[in-house]
């Protein structure tokens, strides 16, 4: 999360905009935008923490929007306010938290299977974690529940929570 009383971190944002119809390339944005844990800012106005990656992440969808006979520009900006910027890493921690909540209840249901099931249930639930880990920006508590929890339905020993987002 952002510190009190930290400067602003730099933003990369998308404005877009994209026809109506036909909707499947909408769509098609949308879950994109969604897959990368944008915080959504404003109607067609999206945006994430400024880096080399997200800033390539955003001019890809860019060019998808632009391919769907749409609008759009990315932008470098700084919140006006570190209180602006908590807000944001709120809403998007806050996200995150529902994704590995989902992942924790998931892995302990899954206690109770067995064999090549449970195997099954490993993997898929660490690749649910690796993907939400690399849209988390800001870790809220319940990913170290989350890994604790898929830890111990793989029968690993407890590990010591692992910091930092977006790897």
């Amino acid at each position: 999360m952002v510190a009190v009383g930290s400067k602003p971190g730099e933003w990369v944002l998308l404005a877009y905009r994209v026809p109506r119809e036909p909707s499947s390339p909408r769509i098609a944005i949308w879950r994109r935008l969604k897959q990368f844990g944008v915080a959504q800012i404003g109607d067609g106005l999206v945006g994430l923490p400024a880096d080399a990656r997200t800033r390539e992440q955003l001019e890809w969808v860019a060019d998808d929007v632009a391919a769907a006979n749409g609008t759009a520009s990315v932008w470098l900006a700084r919140p006006a306010s570190a209180a602006a910027e908590r807000e944001l890493a709120g809403q998007m921690a806050a996200a995150r938290a529902v994704e590995y909540a989902k992942i924790a209840a998931e892995a302990d249901t899954s206690r109770q299977l067995g064999g090549q099931e449970r195997a099954t249930a490993v993997r898929r639930l660490r690749g649910e974690l690796h993907r939400v880990q690399r849209r988390d920006f800001f870790p809220p508590p319940e990913r170290d529940v989350a890994q604790q929890a898929v830890a111990t339905l793989a029968g690993e020993p407890a590990t010591e929570p692992v910091r930092g987002g977006a790897s």
